[in-house]
């Protein structure tokens, strides 16, 4: 199923709807705003990384789940590249910039059976996880392969070039951006699994 296909809104309603809640009660569950459910169900809006994540961590739901909840997860303990779970190629990612900014994360393997979320990561310039600060109780790191990625950790804010890296408590709010004019691949860990 492709971008195109996938209806965010409609598979948003009737994961709510089979959790028995009003657009009202997970938007306080998941700490957003009521009119930024409707306006996803709607098709409105197309969420930002960090703000679907949000949304879903108010159903209990991860990134996976929601776009391939019948999918097996290969049980390894190798993956060829097509059995890496696809969790953002259907989500049309907000950016910065010039607004064409994509991002792909790829999980390798099922990250909550290992409790360790592994993700081969691709931004294109402009791509951006979004102003709303990811924050979740994790702790992350990660290595860039390839190109520049912006990092802000609370105050602090670096950009990372290939062979530099990352870790710290993911309870402090952060963001990721490619903010060069060339693609940018990372290698990250996250425990517990965030997306």
């Amino acid at each position: 199923m492709d971008k195109e296909q996938f209806d965010i809104g409609a598979r948003l309603r009737v994961m709510r709807g089979a959790s028995g809640l009003s657009q009202r009660q997970l938007a306080e569950r998941a700490g957003v705003p009521h009119a930024q459910i409707s306006n996803v169900e709607k098709n409105k809006v197309s969420p930002s990384i960090s703000t679907l994540r949000k949304i879903l961590s108010g159903l209990g739901v991860s990134m996976a789940d929601f776009f391939e909840p019948e999918r097996q997860l290969p049980a390894g303990p190798f993956f060829a590249a097509d059995e890496l779970v696809d969790l953002t190629s259907k989500v049309a990612v907000n950016a910065i910039g010039d607004g064409n900014g994509t991002m792909f994360f790829r999980q390798i393997g099922d990250a909550r059976n290992h409790n360790l979320q592994i993700l081969h990561e691709v931004y294109e310039p402009d791509a951006d996880t979004g102003e709303t600060l990811l924050q979740h109780a994790s702790s992350e790191g990660g290595y860039v392969v390839e190109g520049e990625l912006e990092v802000t950790v609370g105050d602090e804010v670096r950009v990372l070039r290939t062979g530099e890296a990352y870790l710290f408590d993911s309870r402090v709010p952060h963001r990721f951006r490619n903010v060069s004019r060339s693609r940018t691949v990372v290698i990250s860990a996250c425990s517990p699994p965030y997306l």
